[in-house]
């Protein structure tokens, strides 16, 4: 019984408002309710990443027509570029998972993932799909499609290309795919003990007009989304520039957009629509055995509304209830029973939450947990349980005495530390790993803690439950929600996540440890060839939960020989975790506990130059990476840029996109340019061609163009062998590019000056070589040098030959005539 109840509640999680527990109980929320108990229909959108869904659309379908709508992202976003701080890879795709989710709280509609990762940008589906692993993330699709059974499937892109990206395009394929695979029992059978198979009516291509691309047509299908909802008070243009501005990662803040806009269709498969959507779906109660008069009950209760009064509904609710209970169609009395249960609990003016008593507890704590209850009307609800991990307390049909706050406490025991599921383990650049089949599809963790509450209403026994969340008072922002953590008993924390052996001198290594619960034991490295550590390890006793301490291991490689390696910390003798948290207050607080570890590395790498002005852009951690090989990285202001004295500076970076986001770069370019003319070394690192503050960021004209050399192991060929940017101070060869990850570089330059010299150049397969990765060029007595190859994401990667080319960038010879 218990497995049932589990798998019931990992089937259908519904998704948490942010900053508040209990859903909202506002009359717009609830006539918005009412309309959808009495709409039988759904629609699932696919598309390949955070951003790439049709706000407006989502927005209407689920809140003008009350179908019941999801959003199928193939990816997590992991491979874009972060505008708001450094997080990359696994770190972004966690940011943008609840970026996701924060803007379905606006439109309305669910949120889904496949394990697909996004592993940076891909020129054609047959890389993606290879990389992806084409029948798991398939397997994935097919899934979301049989738990959520839609009658209509829409793509965001078609499967012949005109979507760019190689990621777009295999979103469209794997829709077509699974459309079929859903039907059939013979594929993916293994999914048949939680689900059935499930036909959708038909799959139809969202086209679209971007730039130069337009896909619609006159004779296509169409719907007009621009309407206005008067209960909300928006039209869902306006709806949608609130949901997509949620996407802030990727600065997709959006103008609030009024009036007629049309959305076009084409259909790929099944019937094609001629008057709605949903053309062939019975969308009322009549679609499902036993539905007989519900719509009819619905429509009564509704009649007699009465906005000041919304309790005087309840009984009839109630009652309702009891004849939807009785639907026989396991899907749909499922998803009405939820929203109905909802809409009493707000007719009849009931709150209730369970907050735990500190932020973090560690695996095996007691959790503190306080339930509240207010019935805001009347006496007539009564508490009969709450259960909190299968342990449950009755409370024998306690009245709640009309507006006046209870308060419920109980325990629960941390059983699982909240590591997000699809980081458990390491994973392949193409997917990650799931823990199990009941776990596909999730944004979040489906077994995070929750508390379960039975309430009385009417006679009738109503079920609910909430998300256990961490609540405090700011003193600046009020009342704030944040999810609870449960951590490792000790976590240990490596300080830098690479460090680089430039000879035989040992280094110190630093281990920050915390203890989540009263805690006693050892830390230890792993045993690694090649290099020694002292020393053995450390031993604790009678740590206090919350006490922090560090602890340093000399590393020392034996030769220079000694390969580079990975070292791990273990705790106990066991892999330990280290923890990590995400902050901005746009989404929830994100934590995570990734293996404490670091690359040890090994190279022979030669310094020219000691201290290097640093201009931030978008966010990146080359100055992390810089510092550890021995530079002194300051921070460049606006005031020192205009003001200051730079000819102290050996070189001048600035960061990735920084001509994108830093708007005052316009007004500090001269001066960058005359500390070139003056001798200065100025290195520009990519830029996107859209969105530049200024048309000329050289001394001499070139442009930013949107082309890339996404193959991470595509050849670079040397077309300067004796240029300084390398040779000096270290001889760079063919070697030093392998090993590089994600891609070779984005955003290279065209309409190069010829005062410029182009040092390289690269190609991804059955492309021209481009030159436009790395450009130099003398102006006055110093150097300016532009690149496109991504050193944002080699250089935190560890990769030898990444540090060893831009620390010659960096390094311009001095007293000697560059060629």
């Amino acid at each position: 019984m218990n497995r049932i109840k589990l798998i019931a509640a990992l089937l259908f999680t519904a998704h948490i408002t942010f900053a508040q527990t209990n859903p909202p109980t506002d009359i717009a929320t609830i006539q918005q309710n009412f309309k959808k108990l009495d709409v039988l229909g759904s629609v699932l959108y696919v598309a390949a990443h955070p951003d790439d869904e049709n706000t407006r659309l989502l927005a209407y379908l689920a809140q003008e027509k009350h179908y019941r709508t999801g959003y199928l992202s193939m990816t997590r976003g992991d491979g874009g570029q972060n505008l708001l701080g450094n997080e990359q890879s696994e770190l972004l795709g966690l940011i943008r998972t609840q970026e996701l989710l924060a803007a379905r709280r606006v439109d309305g509609a669910e949120q889904f993932f496949t394990r697909a990762n996004d592993f940076g940008f891909s020129k054609g589906p047959d890389e993606t799909l290879k990389i992806w692993d084409k029948e798991k993330v398939l397997s994935d699709v097919v899934w979301v499609i049989r738990k959520f059974r839609p009658d209509v499937i829409i793509c965001r892109f078609p499967t012949t290309g005109e979507g760019g990206h190689g990621h777009h395009t295999s979103s469209a394929i794997l829709a077509q795919e699974a459309f079929a695979a859903a039907a059939d029992p013979k594929r993916f059978p293994e999914q048949l003990q939680y689900v059935q198979p499930w036909q959708a009516k038909r799959l139809l291509w969202n086209t679209f007009s971007f730039g130069t691309v337009n896909t619609t047509a006159p004779d296509q299908f169409k719907i007009d989304v621009g309407v206005y909802n008067p209960t909300l008070g928006k039209g869902y243009g306006e709806l949608a520039a609130e949901s997509r501005s949620n996407h802030k990662t990727q600065g997709f803040g959006s103008a609030r957009q009024r009036g007629e806009s049309f959305e076009y269709f084409k259909t790929i498969l099944g019937d094609a629509p001629q008057n709605e959507l949903m053309d062939g779906v019975n969308t009322t109660w009549k679609r499902v055995k036993d539905g007989e008069n519900i719509d009819a009950g619905i429509a009564i209760i509704r009649k007699s509304f009465d906005a000041d009064k919304p309790e005087e509904s309840v009984p009839a609710l109630v009652k309702l209830l009891a004849k939807v209970e009785k639907v026989s169609d396991v899907y749909w009395r499922t998803q009405k029973t939820k929203e109905l249960n909802n809409l009493i609990a707000a007719c009849a003016g009931l709150w209730f939450e369970s907050y735990a008593a500190e932020p973090s507890y560690g695996l095996h704590d007691s959790i503190l947990i306080r339930s509240q209850v207010l019935d805001r009307y009347n006496n007539k609800v009564k508490l009969n349980t709450i259960s909190i991990n299968q342990t449950e307390k009755s409370y024998n049909s306690q009245v709640i005495p009309a507006n006046q706050l209870q308060t419920f406490d109980g325990k629960a025991s941390a059983d699982k530390i909240t590591q997000p599921f699809w980081l458990e383990t390491p994973h392949s650049i193409g997917a990650y790993n799931i823990p199990g089949q009941l776990f596909v599809g999730n944004p979040e963790n489906p077994d995070l803690p929750t508390v379960n509450l039975e309430f009385i209403i009417e006679g009738k026994p109503i079920h609910f439950e909430r998300r256990l969340y961490y609540k405090y008072v700011s003193p600046v922002n009020g009342e704030i929600y944040q999810p609870i953590e449960i951590a490792p008993q000790v976590t240990a924390n490596v300080v830098s996540q690479d460090y680089i052996f430039n000879s035989s001198s040992p280094q110190s290594i630093q281990v920050k440890l915390k203890a989540y619960t009263k805690s006693s034991g050892n830390v230890s490295i792993k045993p690694m060839p090649g290099w020694q550590v002292s020393p053995d390890k450390y031993t604790f006793t009678d740590k206090n939960k919350g006490e922090e301490w560090t602890v340093a291991f000399t590393v020392t490689p034996n030769d220079r020989q000694s390969k580079n390696t990975m070292l791990e910390v273990l705790i106990n003798g066991g892999p330990a975790l280290g923890v990590q948290h995400i902050k901005y207050d746009h989404i929830p607080n994100i934590t995570l506990f990734p293996p404490a570890q670091t690359r040890l590395i090994n190279i022979d790498l030669k310094i020219a130059g000691k201290k290097i002005g640093y201009i931030e852009g978008a966010g990146d951690l080359v100055p992390e990476a810089l510092r550890q090989v021995g530079y002194d990285v300051h921070p460049l202001t606006e005031k020192e840029v205009m003001n200051g004295d730079l000819s102290g500076y050996d070189a001048i970076v600035t960061g990735v996109r920084a001509y994108n986001v830093n708007d005052r770069l316009a007004v500090e370019q001269p001066k960058l340019l005359e500390y070139v003319k003056n001798g200065g070394n100025l290195v520009v690192q990519y830029n996107n061609n859209n969105g530049l503050v200024t048309k000329q960021i050289g001394p001499y004209p070139f442009k930013p163009v949107n082309q890339r050399v996404t193959d991470e192991n595509a050849k670079i060929t040397i077309l300067d062998k004796q240029n300084p940017i390398l040779n000096y101070p270290n001889k760079v060869t063919d070697e030093d590019f392998n090993g590089w990850v994600q891609e070779r570089g984005l955003y290279f330059v065209g309409d190069i000056d010829p005062q410029y010299k182009s040092v390289m150049e690269m190609n991804d397969p059955g492309e021209a070589p481009n030159k436009g990765a790395v450009i130099t060029g003398n102006y006055g007595e110093g150097r300016f040098i532009y690149t496109s190859l991504a050193f944002f994401r080699q250089l935190p990667a560890g990769v030898p030959g990444a540090y060893k080319l831009f620390i010659n960038l960096l390094s311009k010879p001095k007293n000697t005539v560059i060629p």
